[in-house]
């Protein structure tokens, strides 16, 4: 039978079509037994986790249940190791109770052991007391008589010696008048005897004074470069090396304007000059703000003229009284015993060499000024006299008629700050860190500049103030880890140094003005450099 051609196609068509829709079902089967493989992987997975979680679970409920057993057995622990102590405190407090009843009762036995033994004491006294004082009233008319036999005897005794002593003085007094020249030797004797203790007394008393002339420092004197024997003896180094020094530079290390330093440049000069000839010196006075370099000027002048020097204060003489006088003859008897020559330097000069006429000062101190003026008024090879003082305008005339020259010192304009904070810069800072004695380290910065800008921050400080300030810097390296100094720790230390001199200068105005003063304020608090 022949089939059509489009049957065979159809036919064709339709066998191609089942065979698609196997291809689709066993495609389909296998993805579904792929499916069915995969679920079957997720859930053994999902067990595996399940179990793993599981077993976590009961690690850390076994880690917790060996903790809590853990901390239940430590509490057990602490627990007994408390009530152990408790017990022993209570056993420790039972004895100390069982001994204190012990003491006590010790103590009670031995009171009455005492108390015992006093009255048997006080018993036998009593009986012999008794005893004596019957034995006493049966011999007492024996007593009596042995009494009065030695009274007797005694004063026979007393007579004859009376006797005999008069006997024998009177027939030495006789033999010695009678033997002229027995008495001549006798008051030749007692004359001499005299005049030795005479002679003695007043020897020691000059030669007392002439080694405290020589040897002692005045009382008076509180600082001086002059040699004694004393010192030599204590200190011969120092002494030596002191001898051995040569003359220094009348302005080295203080720091003037240029006027300034001039003239008292010329002042140095004419002194070791005068030193040198013999010739009379003449009296300085140095007046300004205190911290201006009066006192280190003075020192160095002295040393320069190769003289030495001496620093009394002004404040010393009022409180010696009636001593005063005496104070002040001795300072100018030891100043005039200087072989070099003695720059006598008087701090506070104001302070008792006030006007006698307008001031109310006390007799002493009147009495010591006129001592003072008395041994000031001739020039002298053997001393020079130097004052300093804040207020020149309270002397005395008559201590302006013994001042030959001037000098005032001022605060230090801007250049000589620059040249006094580099040089305590210097002198504190640098020299000290490179060195490396000492624990101080210097941070890495301009160090000409910071000192330019710190001189301009000072002004109308002294140059004390500016050598505190450096002072300051060193504390402030020394306070801190590792003993670095850095730029902000210099700008901090200049910054509190600006407000405490500008509250010093609030306090001072504040005091001129309750004062009611008309005259010039210093610009500084404190004393005369």
């Amino acid at each position: 039978m022949m089939i059509p051609a489009t049957g065979k196609e159809a036919l064709g068509l339709a066998q191609l079509q089942e065979q698609t829709l196997q291809l689709e079902q066993q495609s389909k089967l296998k993805e579904y037994e792929a499916a069915v493989e995969q679920l079957k992987n997720e859930q053994v997975r999902i067990q595996g986790d399940e179990r793993r979680k599981t077993l976590n679970e009961e690690t850390r409920q076994q880690q917790a249940r060996a903790q809590y057993q853990d901390k239940l057995a430590r509490q057990r622990y602490e627990d007994q190791l408390r009530q152990q102590q408790l017990l022993n405190e209570e056993n420790l407090r039972k004895q100390e109770e069982s001994v204190q009843k012990q003491e006590a009762m010790r103590r009670a036995t031995v009171e009455r052991e005492m108390e015992l033994r006093h009255k048997n004491e006080m018993l036998r006294i009593e009986a012999e007391a008794q005893a004596r004082a019957r034995a006493e009233r049966d011999n007492a008319d024996l007593i009596r008589e042995q009494i009065r036999l030695k009274a007797a005897e005694h004063r026979q005794t007393v007579l004859d010696s009376l006797k005999t002593a008069g006997t024998l003085f009177g027939e030495g007094f006789r033999a010695f008048v009678t033997d002229w020249d027995k008495v001549t030797a006798t008051v030749a004797g007692l004359t001499l005897l005299a005049v030795g203790i005479y002679s003695a007394k007043n020897a020691t008393a000059v030669a007392g004074r002439y080694i405290e002339a020589r040897l002692g420092k005045p009382s008076l004197v509180r600082e001086t470069s002059r040699i004694t024997v004393l010192e030599a003896l204590k200190h011969p180094i120092q002494v030596g090396k002191r001898l051995a020094s040569k003359a220094q530079d009348a302005l080295e290390g203080v720091v003037l304007n240029p006027t300034l330093e001039e003239r008292v440049r010329d002042i140095a000069i004419a002194t070791r000059n005068t030193r040198n000839n013999r010739s009379l010196y003449r009296n300085i006075l140095m007046y300004g703000p205190p911290g201006t370099g009066k006192t280190l000027f003075a020192k160095k002048l002295a040393m320069h003229s190769g003289m030495d020097y001496a620093i009394m204060t002004g404040g010393d003489v009022a409180p010696m009284g009636r001593e005063g006088v005496t104070a002040m003859h001795k300072v100018f008897d030891w100043a005039n015993t200087s072989r070099r020559g003695l720059l006598l330097f008087v701090d506070e000069a104001d302070a008792f060499l006030r006007k006698r006429a307008t001031e109310k000062i006390s007799e002493d101190l009147r009495a010591t000024l006129n001592v003072f003026l008395h041994r000031t008024g001739q020039h002298s090879n053997k001393f020079m006299l130097v004052l300093a003082s804040n207020q020149p305008e309270q002397f005395d005339w008559a201590i302006n008629d013994r001042i030959d020259e001037m000098v005032h010192f001022q605060l230090p304009g801007l250049d000589e700050r620059e040249r006094l904070v580099r040089m305590y810069f210097d002198k504190h800072i640098l020299q000290p860190a490179t060195e490396g004695k000492q624990r101080l380290k210097l941070a890495q910065f301009d160090y000409g500049k910071k000192c330019s800008e710190i001189a301009k921050l000072t002004e109308g400080m002294s140059g004390r103030e500016i050598s505190q300030l450096a002072v300051a810097w060193q504390a402030a390296a020394y306070a801190s880890e590792d003993g670095t100094l850095t730029e902000a720790m210099i700008d901090n230390r200049v910054a509190d140094a600006v407000q405490q001199h500008q509250q010093k200068m609030e306090w001072l105005k504040a005091e001129g003005m309750e004062a009611g003063k008309n005259q010039p304020l210093p610009l500084t608090l404190g004393k005369t450099a």
